[in-house]
């Protein structure tokens, strides 16, 4: 599988990306180390959409209450039996439809890149919004950033509820000693199969060491938000949300060695609750952007 490699102007930081796999993030470097949580890598991923890298959730991310949605005139009812759609353990629609068939057109930039694609197809069967899609990825001596755009590309407005995941490790120190900050001040109450009820209330973690602590949250991003850190070994990763980001999702099994700070336009299931859901108007681009900064 071809694969999209970049490197910063100082060499400090480098990059991959796999256009035919969902245009994943599957490395990043930085010094040589890598600063990815591979888990069981990129052709599982390219098979089954296991998770790993910096994967693109779209066009929903998280969970779903289930599988029947009605945004913008349409209603949608979702194939549980489809391919395209991945189940988690309570069975139930999670991070989009698989990235398989959907093809990049890349750009290299040494540095950077900008890939297209165009979503239709059998895809339009589970989210019927024909829209084009675009993603710039720059590469800095201490930053990641990755900006992504939804045009509409009908009559029909698109619902914007995507997001990513990445998954960060710090090398050369155990997941136990590492020391997390989570600026935020409203976490979203989840009812028993992790959707989001409506409520909110007070984190009850957001800084400290990690331990053997397991985090599965979700949370309302402030107004100005700062940056998700985790730190460990004189290196501090930051996941930074410039633009476009309402939500976010912190994911950190015990007995991993890895977090993830999960940016999203949307809490988990506002396909179905309308909770926090926008809508791309018919020839509008939407825009998000955020930012992995390494700090050494």
């Amino acid at each position: 599988m071809k694969l999209v490699r970049l490197r910063s102007a100082g060499g400090e930081l480098e990059a991959a990306f796999a256009p035919e796999a969902g245009l994943v993030g599957c490395s990043l470097t930085h010094r040589g180390e890598e600063l990815l949580s591979q888990r069981k890598g990129l052709e599982e991923y390219a098979r089954t959409g296991s998770t790993f890298g910096i994967p693109f959730l779209h066009p929903w991310a998280n969970r779903l209450s289930g599988f029947a949605y009605a945004v913008g005139g349409n209603e949608v009812e979702l194939d549980r039996d489809s391919e395209l759609l991945r189940l988690e353990e309570h069975e139930l629609p999670i991070h989009g439809l698989r990235p398989s068939g959907l093809r990049w057109e890349v750009e290299e930039r040494g540095d950077g890149l900008r890939a297209s694609a165009t979503f239709d197809g059998e895809r339009l069967t589970g989210f019927p919004y024909p829209h084009e899609l675009a993603v710039d990825v720059a590469l800095a001596d201490d930053a990641l950033t990755m900006e992504t755009t939804v045009t509409p590309t009908s009559a029909t407005p698109v619902p914007i509820a995507f997001g990513y995941h990445p998954y960060l490790q710090i090398p050369g120190a155990p997941r136990a000693e590492w020391e997390v900050d989570l600026p935020v001040d409203r976490r979203l109450v989840l009812d028993g199969n992790m959707i989001p009820t409506g409520e909110g209330e007070t984190p009850p973690f957001r800084q400290g060491v990690l331990g053997e602590r397991s985090l599965d949250e979700g949370y309302e991003l402030p107004e100005r938000p700062r940056p998700f850190t985790v730190s460990a070994a004189g290196r501090r990763l930051g996941v930074e949300f410039l633009e476009g980001y309402t939500h976010a999702q912190t994911f950190a099994p015990a007995g991993q060695d890895l977090i993830c700070f999960e940016p999203m336009t949307a809490p988990a299931n506002a396909l179905i609750s309308h909770d926090g859901l926008r809508l791309a108007p018919p020839g509008e681009p939407f825009s998000a952007a955020f930012r992995i900064t390494v700090d050494a």
